[in-house]
């Protein structure tokens, strides 16, 4: 059995192929961390691995709270997904506290 067929980002338990001794090897990229990957998964996985690619962050929100403490987000988006093995995408949503400073915000007290 081989990675020739299929190779899985991550840890995937369904992502396996028959190995020797009728035991599973498998071909998601944790099997590098767990030693069980099948004896092709280098040659078929890794070399054609592609990780994630992301876009720039995009601009920040308004505040939440239009007086007081609020938050902001900003997010990205992913331009090349990973495949076979690949390196995940990182985070692509943020989230940060603001203070909300609306003119009307001194008159509601």
């Amino acid at each position: 059995g081989g990675c020739w067929h299929q190779c899985c980002p991550g840890r995937n338990n369904t992502c396996w192929a028959p190995g020797t001794h009728r035991a599973r090897c498998y071909c998601d990229s944790y099997c590098e961390r767990t030693g069980d990957c099948c004896e092709d998964y280098h040659a078929a996985c890794r070399r054609a691995a592609v990780g994630c690619v992301v876009g720039p962050w995009g601009p920040w929100s308004g505040c939440s709270s239009p007086c007081g403490v609020g938050s902001k987000a900003r997010s990205r988006q992913v331009t090349v997904p990973p495949r076979h093995g690949g390196e995940p995408c990182p985070d692509l949503k943020q989230r940060r506290g603001c203070l909300g400073e609306h003119p009307t915000c001194g008159t509601a007290k």
